[in-house]
């Protein structure tokens, strides 16, 4: 969004529009200002204690008691200073401030609304807490809901994701970690209107407080695993300005293939570091040699041959990249057994490795060398069709199809080609009458 496409800006004011539709009732109603203002200032604390890399974290549990507990025109205040506030690193900073602050106003607008037809004000000022569960579950899903259906826009509008799968697996990524956090701020809904008051119902924050910090520490491991990953792809695009680009639109078509093939998110990003880092073994492969214009000899290519396993030897000890060692060592091999190092055959080949082979070879065949033009996609499709049961295993190139024929092909812009001086010259095992760099 550095550049914001008008849509996405419309998109963001309409949003904000609704939100302030949703707060301006309380300011001509009886608003309970000591409440708004101290939900709101333990929203912008608890959001500091648990900001991550990544800006301020995001605290459910105080907006969801403010749900519970306020008018919903009342409760849209209280996520608003704490969005507003939040630290962003992108720009345009004030633009993404404003839109989560928008977005969070009418998920709380709306999940006070739910809470509130369902008759969960009277349930936890009863005191009845069994009874408040039902409609707290109800708010909860509103809340996860309204989320789900502007994020997805968002990412239609300013991302230009395909809108049948903008919202694909955020409501229920979303759900579990809120519904946690929903039962947190029916606690403190509960105990604030209880005989305790709000001192008894903010020691139910401490603890969510140091879960939050417990995940801003993981949030800045996976940071730093990201700054490994692109400090050793940096490292051979300047060893190989030919292949500049490459690692990250491989990484990028093993993430289409493994979400076509369902595979959970966990092993999915792995996949995409294995296919990030498949040509890392470049490093100890002769400059010369990737930067010669020629064809190869027999001994330069057997050279060449060599950085799958310079590139295992290289990741060994990285104990994240998990199943993408594997991958890295066995990109090159080949189902009919004809691929290096090892000559593996089928199956024999690891799943990450034969995932990586047809997301190499498919960048290799559309992205422009100094040898050849880039190839169009349907070209590269059908010469992967053709290619597969021999060279690649077929249900990956399937998967690569269809994924493709519904997300299209948008490979990400590195900052030579955004100059106008096509760079990437991929490498892979030779297709017919491809080069074997």
């Amino acid at each position: 969004m550095r550049s914001v496409p008008p849509m996405a800006g419309a998109y963001v004011l309409l949003t904000a529009g609704a939100g302030a539709f949703c707060a301006a009732p309380a300011f001509s109603s009886g608003t309970s200002w000591p409440a708004v203002a101290l939900l709101a200032c333990v929203y912008v604390g608890c959001g500091l204690a648990g900001r991550g890399p990544r800006g301020m974290g995001t605290f459910y549990p105080v907006l969801l008691a403010g749900a519970f507990l306020l008018p919903p025109s009342a409760a849209v205040l209280v996520a608003v200073p704490g969005a507003l506030l939040g630290q962003v690193e992108q720009r345009p900073k004030w633009l993404r401030r404003l839109w989560r602050a928008a977005q969070l106003a009418v998920a709380v607008w709306a999940s006070a609304q739910v809470f509130g037809a369902l008759g969960g004000p009277d349930a936890i000022s009863g005191p009845r807490f069994p009874y408040a569960l039902a409609p707290g579950g109800a708010a909860v899903l509103a809340f996860c809901a309204v989320l789900t259906v502007l994020d997805g826009g968002i990412l239609a509008v300013a991302e230009r994701v395909p809108l049948r799968t903008a919202w694909r697996g955020l409501f229920l990524r979303s759900l579990a970690p809120v519904a946690v956090h929903g039962l947190a701020g029916l606690m403190m809904a509960v105990l604030w209107a209880s005989s305790y008051g709000p001192v008894a119902a903010l020691l139910v924050v401490l603890p969510m407080c140091i879960s939050c910090w417990v995940f801003a520490q993981y949030q800045r491991e996976r940071a730093a695993h990201q700054a490994t990953i692109r400090a050793l792809v940096q490292a051979v695009d300047i060893k190989d300005g030919y292949t500049r680009g490459h690692s990250e639109r491989v990484g990028q078509a093993s993430m289409m293939i493994a979400r076509e093939l369902g595979m959970p998110d966990e092993r999915a990003e792995v996949l995409r570091f294995a296919g990030i880092l498949h040509d890392v073994g470049k490093l100890g492969v002769p400059t010369r040699l990737l930067r010669k214009d020629g064809p190869l000899t027999p001994e330069e290519r057997k050279v060449i041959e060599l950085h799958p396993e310079y590139g295992h030897e290289m990741v060994r000890g990285i104990g994240f990249l998990g199943e993408a060692r594997a991958a890295i060592l066995h990109h090159h091999e080949r189902l009919d057994g004809s691929g290096y190092p090892y000559g593996l055959v089928g199956t024999q080949i690891p799943e990450f490795a034969r995932v990586v082979a047809v997301a190499d070879a498919f960048d290799a065949m559309t992205s422009t060398r100094t040898y050849s033009r880039a190839r169009p996609v349907p070209v590269a499709v059908a010469e992967l069709e053709r290619c597969a049961g021999t060279q690649f295993d077929p249900v990956m190139v399937g998967a690569l199809v269809r994924a493709l024929d519904r997300e299209g092909w948008h490979p990400m812009v590195t900052a030579d080609e955004a100059g106008g001086v096509p760079v990437a010259r991929a490498e892979t095992v030779p297709l017919r009458g491809a080069s074997a760099r």
